[in-house]
């Protein structure tokens, strides 16, 4: 291969990084360091935002044994690397102050570093909290070439690009960590094409890419030019060295590269599913998942994104039917794990729901079967399923959906029992699409599950519907009222019956205390439960 010596090149690194793993993420950046060099013969190498302790460490910047290894870090790569210069993202504590901090680093010494300017504070976002914004442009020469430094938020609004541009630079890199949600990726796109025609510069885009508690970072890195044409897009959630290349003319101009398309929206939830488990389990160094599987239509989904995750090898399942459990539950389910090829076990909860009714027996005399005994048999599976976890030290997924979680339609310590929730921001209406997107690759869901009403099983011949509304009607309504912040009254007025929206608004409002409970899940929407949306429990507002 002919090397072009007048072009820069500069290595994406598009690392799936662990927040405070401080040695190990430092190795990643020193082994892609020398991966660029040698394989690659890149001029510089560029790494995500705050990629020595990961993205986001929260408190864990408050620590200062945090303090001490990240600058003991910044060190090593200071001495370990030579003949590439590297773009490092990482916390700068200085002055009783704490930046989000970037630093160019070449021939054993740190050239410029760069603060931070814009620090978000909405949304899963908390930077005011821990970082004091940097105030100045930084522009570095790279192989001749004017370069602005900016990290993540810089890029949402104009001041920090006008900076560079009035410092002189003619290419701007711009490190992330950038969190997924539904459309994400095409707002990032348009808002950098944006970007750079203001600025009348190329730039660089580089993501993180990686599961870290409820958030997934997908990744996505890409270029674009001066003009709004993007040049290089690099895949999603997927990790990987990408080399982009520029020529120096007139202007400064990226080469065409790769470009990955960006994933049709069910493969891309899917796949922020399957990322955000994945590196939930490994990270927290489970064995493996447990879930227990129903012959519905969450339990086989989240089934499906477990294998998908972690191998078939490391997954297993419970089916525990009740007196009330029909025979194609079982039938589905035993199906369903048969075809995947996944370890699992049949165990009736009747003998330990007999014995807890029969304990009961003298305090509820008198006093009409009701919701109790329901709730009963779903913390009988859930002691089943916890205790399976203890003993083979494998992570109970739960499989409840966002749709029953923000009406409180799941029980405490039942149901909602375990440590990770795949479907926790995934409607019911989104559960559906995304399994028979799922099931046309290798149909292991029996079309049955597809068809049947949705049930719990814990009365007889229950159905979802009984004490929900029909799920067409409820998921429109929960978008509107907890991801778009609408009224109830903005609600009615766009056509939904009043008793109905009141009502749902009612059961989002007096459930919080369960979500309160509730294990983290993937977000994948730009309200979920968790860090997105926090409310009170104890609160007599009401808009109903």
């Amino acid at each position: 291969m002919t090397t072009n010596h007048s072009a820069l090149r500069i290595v994406l690194a598009q690392l799936n990084l662990c927040v405070g793993d401080i040695q190990g993420n430092t190795e990643r950046i020193i082994a892609a360091a020398l991966e660029a060099r040698d394989t690659y013969h890149a001029d510089v190498v560029a790494f995500p935002e705050l990629a020595i302790t990961s993205y986001p460490p929260e408190d864990l910047l408050l620590r200062p044994g945090l303090h001490r290894a990240v600058r003991k870090a910044l060190l090593r790569l200071v001495n370990e690397i030579q003949n590439i210069s590297m773009i490092v993202g990482y916390p700068l504590y200085h002055e009783n102050r704490i930046y989000n901090a970037c630093s160019l680093i070449q021939d054993s010494q740190t050239i410029a570093t760069y603060h931070k300017q814009l620090l978000p504070n909405y949304s899963v976002f908390d930077e005011k909290r821990y970082f004091a914004p940097g105030e100045q442009a930084c522009v570095v020469e790279l192989k001749g070439i004017p370069t602005a430094l900016t990290i993540c938020e810089d890029i949402w609004e104009p001041g920090p690009t006008q900076l560079a541009c009035e410092a002189g630079a003619q290419l701007m890199i711009n490190i992330n960590a950038s969190p997924y949600h539904i459309g994400k990726a095409a707002e990032r796109e348009q808002l950098l094409k944006r970007r750079a025609k203001e600025g009348n510069m190329p730039i660089i885009y580089l993501n993180l890419v990686g599961g870290q508690d409820e958030l997934v970072f997908d990744g996505g890195s890409m270029v674009v030019s001066h003009d709004a044409a993007t040049t290089f897009r690099a895949p999603e959630f997927e990790e990987g060295l990408h080399m982009v290349e520029f020529e120096r003319n007139q202007t400064i101009r990226p080469k065409r590269g790769a470009y990955h398309a960006p994933l049709e929206k069910e493969e891309n939830i899917y796949n922020a599913l399957v990322l955000g488990v994945r590196d939930y389990i490994n990270k927290n160094q489970f064995a493996g998942a447990v879930l227990g599987l129903s012959g519905g239509i969450d339990s086989s989904l989240t089934l499906r994104i477990a294998v998908d995750a972690i191998g078939k090898e490391r997954v297993e399942a419970l089916i525990m039917p009740s007196r009330y459990t029909a025979d194609m539950s079982v039938e589905d389910a035993r199906t369903q794990a048969n075809a995947m090829g996944i370890s699992y076990q049949i165990i009736s909860i009747e003998p330990p729901f007999t014995a807890f009714t029969e304990s009961l027996r003298n305090v509820f005399s008198g006093v009409p079967i009701d919701a109790t005994e329901e709730n009963i048999q779903a913390r009988c599976r859930g002691v089943l399923l916890m205790a399976l976890s203890n003993k083979k030290g494998k992570m109970v997924l739960t499989t409840g959906n966002k749709s029953e979680i923000a009406v409180g339609y799941a029980t405490l310590y039942g149901d909602m029992a375990g440590g990770f929730a795949p479907l926790k921001d995934v409607s019911k209406t989104l559960v559906y699409q995304l399994a028979r997107w799922r099931n046309r690759i290798d149909g292991v869901i029996p079309q049955r599950v597809f068809d049947r009403a949705p049930t719990a099983e814990l009365a007889p011949d229950q159905k979802d519907e009984d004490s929900l509304p029909p799920y067409s009607v409820l998921d429109p309504v929960l978008e509107r009222y907890v991801e778009l912040d609408q009224t109830p009254d903005e609600i009615i007025q766009a056509g939904f019956d009043p008793r109905t929206v009141r009502t749902i608004v009612s059961m989002v409002n007096r459930n919080e205390y369960k979500r309160r409970q509730a294990a983290p899940g993937v977000r994948i929407t730009k309200r979920a439960f968790g860090r997105d949306r926090r409310y009170p429990i104890t609160s007599m507002y009401n808009e109903t």
